[in-house]
């Protein structure tokens, strides 16, 4: 039979101190949270811009769904762009009017970066009455940009 190998005593290194940790005080959000993310670490924002406007206005039309682009964009602007699609579907039913797919052409991306791991942008759409612009506000989160606002005027 082979020896037992021998344990390294335990050095005392004074009183210890116990932490109760139903009374620690930490944030969540430090741990399970969204992480932002430096602008060296996330892709051209531009593609995704104007994506992302084409939809919005799709979106609004009734010609595309609102979950469709959910994952790009934050909780609030979600809620925000689902109310104004209730209000258009309310607008479309008093008149009678069924969702048509808009026809239009992107027209000047303009993007700005205030900050690291932050783009504003606006995307001008030509449509055949009118011009509009989208503008948004991009986040790094998580590795990928979300909107945290969405504006149509």
């Amino acid at each position: 039979m082979s020896a037992i190998p021998a344990r390294a005593p335990e050095t005392y290194t004074g009183p210890t101190r116990r932490i109760n940790t139903r009374l620690a005080s930490y944030n969540d959000d430090d741990y399970f949270g969204h992480q932002p993310t430096g602008r060296d670490d996330l892709p051209d924002p531009t593609t995704l811009v104007e994506n992302l406007a084409r939809s919005v206005l799709e979106i609004i039309s009734g010609a595309r769904d609102l979950d469709q682009i959910a994952r790009w964009l934050s909780d609030d602007v979600y809620r925000h762009l689902a109310k104004r699609v209730q209000i258009a579907v309310r607008a479309r039913s008093a008149t009678g009017a069924p969702p048509v797919r808009p026809t239009f052409t992107l027209g000047r991306t303009i993007i700005t970066e205030p900050s690291d791991g932050v783009v504003e942008a606006v995307v001008l759409i030509h449509g055949r009455a009118r011009t509009r612009s989208v503008a948004f506000r991009l986040e790094g989160l998580d590795h990928r940009w979300r909107a945290t606002a969405v504006h149509v005027l």
